[in-house]
């Protein structure tokens, strides 16, 4: 069995939204995955399935939209992808909850550094299936814009290393 991290984009998991986190957990459950756990009410829910990842990713897509009734975003790390990525952070000395990894479906295209708009004292690195952003002085009043990222989705780097630390713990 593998342990999976999936990162929901652009749901509302919150007690009293569209889906509270113990639907997410036992829709996860219905889906054959087992030791189901959720972490904060941002699309962050642990499991183990013997699947690949992206059966893992494929499943999990289609209960959400059978749920919701509409395609939700569903981005799946290994609990050693997510380790990963928080070892691969170009910006250790940053503040972490001033930084974030966006997670993409696959590699960050050529050219996504050059699409940026908007940058005001930003740093943005490409990773593997990431991209970082240090926003220095606060995410508020950032105008960053960044196209390749419009698809994925985004988590500081507390919680990527708390959600290695909880899929590494198993």
């Amino acid at each position: 069995m593998t342990t999976y991290i999936g990162l929901l984009r652009a749901v509302n998991v919150g007690g009293t939204g569209q889906l509270p986190l113990s639907e997410l957990k036992a829709i996860c459950e219905r889906a054959g995955f087992t030791e189901v756990r959720t972490y904060i009410a941002s699309g962050n829910v642990l499991f183990e399935s013997g699947k690949t990842e992206a059966q893992v990713a494929a499943k999990l897509a289609a209960s959400l939209k059978a749920y919701a009734g509409k395609p939700v975003g569903v981005f799946v790390r290994t609990a050693a992808e997510m380790a990963a990525v928080l070892e691969a952070n170009p910006f250790p000395k940053a503040a972490p909850n001033q930084t974030t990894a966006i997670f993409l479906d696959a590699a960050p295209p050529a050219g996504a550094l050059e699409s940026i708009t908007g940058q005001n004292g930003e740093e943005v690195r490409l990773g593997r299936r990431e991209i970082y952003v240090s926003y220095g002085e606060g995410m508020a009043n950032s105008k960053l814009k960044i196209p390749a990222a419009l698809a994925g989705t985004a988590r500081n780097l507390n919680t990527v290393a708390k959600l290695a630390a909880l899929a590494g713990g198993r």
